[in-house]
């Protein structure tokens, strides 16, 4: 029977070489991505070192402490606070390994936004620079980029620098490190909340295609398709409109996932051609025609007019309020953003 005197002399004797040797005893491996638990022992000007468990304390530097700027650990850790860190490289020739918080921060926070974009929700982040494509944000610490064909056409790109905007995800991809958001989706997505089918609005032409014209009501664009100017035949819109004119149109589709507004002057016309023979008469009667249509609707006598997706295959135009093309000259800025994003994340 071993005494308890004995007991206590060979737990004195228990040397550094001892537990060593017991480490080695149970295999404690660490391996590069590995999230470990670690207690922060010894901070120092550039870094802190962090006991992990291992044979070599962990060292984990100023630039791996954060996904934002930190220039002094104490920023960020405190002595013996113990979290999660994220085990970045084998160990070195002394046996230590180095660590990050920082890339934790990262995986989190694309998991953040994968889950902003399944709920859809509207973020709102600050505009810190722009270039020639658009402008450059960052959401939950991730930089994102706003193509121009994105950005409401009420302000520059310049004067954009410092405000806070309402943004809906278009693209997130974090293995082509692609965080792609729409400041215009989000102004659509505001305006339709008030707006409602058969609803009677004032706009102007903004822009005239050979599919329809591209209709302002409100800051937001309505697209008035071709086949819903009359119910006679029309060879071109530009027929029929100039730039700038002011117009009542129904609102005869809302599409709250694409952003899309599809308007008709057709549906308003006292008589089949009206619009192309006496336009004032379409908006004197544009209230009563649209009742009529609303009563017809509640009576299930007729149908929402809507335009057959086919016919809007291929329209790539800045006015399509839909916007989800985005143009050449923006693909090399949101390349930038992408490179920084994987240079931040994989540092």
């Amino acid at each position: 029977m071993v005494s308890q005197t004995e007991t206590l002399n060979s737990n004195v004797g228990f040397t550094h070489e001892d537990f060593a040797a017991l480490l080695d005893q149970y295999d404690y491996h660490f391996s590069p991505g590995d999230i470990v638990a670690g207690t922060v022992f010894s901070m120092e000007s550039r870094g802190a070192l962090i006991d992990i468990g291992a044979k070599t304390a962990a060292y984990i530097p100023v630039q791996e402490l954060s996904i934002n700027r930190v220039d002094d650990p104490q920023e960020v850790l405190q002595a013996n606070e113990t979290r999660e860190f994220f085990i970045l490289t084998d160990e070195n020739e002394d046996g230590q390994l180095t660590l990050s918080i920082r890339r934790i921060e990262y995986m989190r926070a694309w998991q953040r936004v994968r889950q902003l974009q399944e709920e859809d929700a509207t973020v709102y982040s600050n505009v810190f620079a722009t270039n020639r494509g658009g402008a450059l944000v960052r959401v939950e610490g991730l930089r994102g980029f706003i193509p121009g064909s994105h950005i409401s056409a009420k302000d520059t790109k310049e004067d954009l620098v410092g405000q806070d905007l309402p943004l809906k995800f278009l693209e997130v991809d974090e293995e082509r490190n692609r965080l792609v958001l729409s400041h215009r989706r989000a102004l659509v997505e505001r305006k339709m909340n008030g707006l409602e089918v058969s609803q009677v609005v004032i706009g102007s032409v903004r822009g005239i295609k050979p599919y329809g014209a591209f209709i302002d009501i409100g800051g937001v664009s309505g697209l008035l398709h071709i086949s819903e100017i009359s119910h006679d035949h029309i060879d071109t819109p530009h027929s029929v409109f100039n730039v700038n004119d002011e117009l009542k149109v129904m609102i005869i589709d809302l599409d709250a996932e694409r952003g899309r507004i599809s308007l008709s002057t057709k549906q308003l016309e006292p008589e089949p051609g009206d619009m192309l023979k006496n336009r004032d008469l379409v908006f004197e009667k544009a209230e009563e025609m649209a009742q009529k249509f609303r009563e017809k609707l509640l009576a299930g006598d007729a149908e929402p007019a809507s335009i057959d997706p086919a016919e809007l295959e291929g329209i790539t135009a800045e006015e399509e309020v839909t916007l989800e093309n985005v143009t050449p000259e923006n693909s090399d800025a949101e390349a930038d953003v992408a490179q920084e994003n994987l240079v931040s994340s994989n540092a």
